[in-house]
């Protein structure tokens, strides 16, 4: 039997707190090991009870993006997903250039949330897809942003399958997964990286190979 996944809520609203803690809790495969409100809870829960994802909020006592540098100087495997408010690309891209795993806004159902913690679990990463449009559209601003690093390690391998020429069914049969979530994978894609096709999606995935070799 696999092993749940261990989690820890800290956020300085207590009733969003306690909801989201007894949603998780009815999720199958997720076990709740700590909780608190500020950077100094986040800090000592981390060290303490070594979850496998610590889900903080931008904006608590201490702040949340200062949390994320300290835990991971002391603890650098740890993940973080923020979950909050803040729409702002600069907490985004923040949260990200500090090493959250996940930024995730707090209209999410409790199921998608669920799934999120377990692709951040599996070592993946993910941005919700409005902010990663929003990145993308503002990648002419003073800080450049690509919109590649919005990927989840499976989209980025369905996109470099998809690249090759592989149709969904066969990039399903590849991953050993369904045509049904291969499309929905590249759906995805298409989002983030902000194109309406596989061909544009294509060519965007060689440009960046490029970039990286020169």
């Amino acid at each position: 039997m696999t092993a749940a996944i261990s989690l820890a809520v800290v956020d300085d609203h207590p009733l969003f707190r306690e909801g989201v803690i007894r949603s998780l809790t009815e999720m199958e495969g997720l076990s709740i090991v700590g909780e608190g409100s500020s950077k100094d809870d986040a800090l000592r829960i981390a060290a303490t009870h070594r979850p496998d994802v610590l889900l903080l909020d931008i904006s608590m006592p201490g702040g949340g993006l200062e949390a994320i540098s300290l835990i991971l100087e002391q603890m650098p495997d740890q993940k973080i997903v923020m979950l909050t408010v803040s729409e702002a690309s600069d907490d985004v891209m923040a949260a990200l250039k500090y090493g959250a795993k996940g930024y995730v806004l707090k209209g999410v159902g409790a199921r998608a949330l669920a799934d999120i913690i377990r692709s951040v679990a599996a070592g993946n990463s993910y941005v919700a897809p409005t902010l990663s449009a929003r990145l993308i559209s503002e990648g002419g601003s003073s800080t450049e942003v690509n919109p590649f690093v919005a990927l989840t390690d499976r989209e980025r391998e369905v996109l470099e399958l998809a690249s090759g020429g592989l149709s969904n069914k066969h990039i399903g049969l590849k991953l050993d997964l369904h045509e049904k979530t291969i499309k929905h994978h590249m759906t995805q894609i298409f989002a983030k990286l902000g194109v309406s096709n596989r061909t544009e999606a294509a060519m965007a995935f060689r440009d960046e190979l490029e970039k990286r070799r020169q």
